[in-house]
């Protein structure tokens, strides 16, 4: 049996774009309808963003107290520690419990008519939904039809997921820890979840097809990462390919030498990248415009069909969720009416690696690869008393600017919580901040951000602290 609802806006995935987007859209008064086949959330809350940095953070506590057990120079003493890693999982998935039933009362509270099932689009106004756990098929007509579909882990064929072979959601929740572990990517993902479980006391070994580390970003924001990755113990085979995998031998490599060797493993993390959700929902069927293997969509965040909108991974890079959030802000008030387009000066990313990394507009290669003729002044942490005070004096923050008008271009920053910088940053770009502007501005003694501040002023050629 199937039944039959009308709706002005029917949004196809919960995840962080999705569910924005309806709350935004229930909260103008756009009657809205949203369908999610698994959870609410989508990856990012339940296999992504959140439960990863819950790992993250336990593996820091962790390695935290087995260093006080070996002798800490705060005079900390304890006795060594042990790991219930079933107990931490089951910490993290309470994490992702609250979040994932509050962004379902946040839905109720705005009007959104949730169903939980998966979509197959029939053509731009009309979309079947079979509930998840099996009953009466839904149809949904609707006047917009909103894609936010988001991406999936991309798989390798020499390395198919299954078994001993995890994608980035089977590390999230594992059941024992290995006693070795090969990460293929030093990508984001892959780093930042090797380096959680080389914290957790796992032999972790990397291999990453280019030459160096988080290769898409430069090569002197990544060093500390590089030089802090030997210090852990992470072994590193860069240049090298995955050639296949077998339980004897372990993770077959290729060296840029066309040497072949194994590497011993009980569990292989293929991290090499993440693709949009294209297929399987009946997108085919819209013929909409597409750049490459994403959906091709316009500063307004309309694909090439009338009324159907996408925003999120599905559209490409930047795959990152605060990005899909503000277009799905974006497409809702435009729905109710606004005059809205998606065009950001700069969409901050992190890398929640030990360092953490942040990357806001241009680097110094960008700028002047545009022919732009700039300044780039940096603020060592070794200089900073609070990051002295965390143990953490690895890093620096690196400003952008134009030398003719000091206009603020970019920032880049590593070192241990430097994540909570990048709203400042990003904030700035967006205000038209010039090097005069944040120099002027008095900054918090003593925190991280004083490095900002210094940054600016070493900019201007008065830094004080160095």
């Amino acid at each position: 049996m199937t039944k039959e609802i009308t709706t002005k806006l029917l949004v196809i995935g919960g995840g962080p774009g999705g569910y924005v987007a309806a709350i935004r859209a229930g909260q103008l008064g756009v009657p809205t309808v949203l369908a999610e086949g698994a959870s609410l959330g989508g990856s990012c809350l339940n296999i992504g963003c959140i439960p990863s940095k819950a790992l993250i953070h336990a593996a820091h506590a962790f390695e935290a107290a087995r260093q006080q057990a070996g002798g800490s120079p705060l005079g900390i003493r304890v006795q060594s520690p042990t790991l219930d890693i079933a107990q931490t999982v089951r910490w993290k998935d309470g994490i992702v419990a609250r979040l994932t039933g509050g962004v379902g009362a946040l839905l109720r509270k705005a009007g959104v008519q949730v169903h939980k099932g998966w979509a197959h689009i029939e053509d731009g106004k009309t979309v079947t939904v079979q509930p998840a756990g099996g009953g009466d098929t839904l149809r949904v007509r609707c006047e917009h039809l909103l894609l936010a579909t988001g991406s999936e882990p991309v798989e390798l064929p020499t390395v198919p997921f299954g078994g001993p072979i995890w994608s980035s959601t089977d590390a999230l929740s594992p059941d024992v820890l290995p006693r070795r572990l090969v990460v293929v990517g030093a990508g984001y993902i892959g780093l930042e979840l090797g380096i959680a479980y080389r914290k957790l006391g796992v032999e972790v070994t990397v291999v990453e097809a280019a030459q160096r580390v988080l290769p898409s970003y430069d090569e002197e924001l990544t060093q500390p990462v590089l030089d802090a990755l030997k210090k852990s113990g992470v072994v590193l085979h860069l240049g090298c390919s995955v050639l296949g995998w077998d339980e004897g031998q372990g993770v077959h490599v290729r060296n840029a030498r066309a040497d072949e060797f194994a590497l011993p493993a009980e569990r292989v993390l293929v991290a090499v990248g993440r693709r949009p959700r294209t297929a399987g929902f009946g997108l085919e069927s819209l013929q909409l415009d597409m750049a490459g293997r994403h959906v091709a969509v316009d500063a307004h965040c309309r694909t090439s069909m009338r009324g159907v909108w996408a925003i999120g991974d599905v559209t490409g890079e930047p795959m990152l969720a605060h990005r899909a959030m503000a277009q799905g802000e974006v497409v809702a008030e435009q729905i109710a009416g606004q005059n809205r387009r998606f065009e950001p000066v700069a969409i901050p990313a992190v890398c929640f690696t030990d360092p953490e990394v942040v990357v806001v507009g241009k680097t110094p290669g960008e700028a002047r690869a545009g022919g732009i003729d700039c300044i780039d002044a940096a603020f060592p942490f070794a200089a900073n008393g609070r990051a002295m005070t965390l143990e953490s004096t690895t890093g620096f923050v690196r400003v952008v600017a134009r030398r003719d008008n000091h206009l603020v271009l970019g920032w880049q920053a590593v070192g241990q919580g430097v994540a909570e910088l990048a709203a400042a940053f990003t904030q700035s770009l967006e205000m038209g901040a010039r090097l005069e502007d944040i120099a002027g501005t008095i900054h918090a003694h003593p925190t991280l951000g004083e490095a900002v501040q210094e940054a600016a002023l070493r900019g201007l050629g008065h830094a004080i602290h160095i």
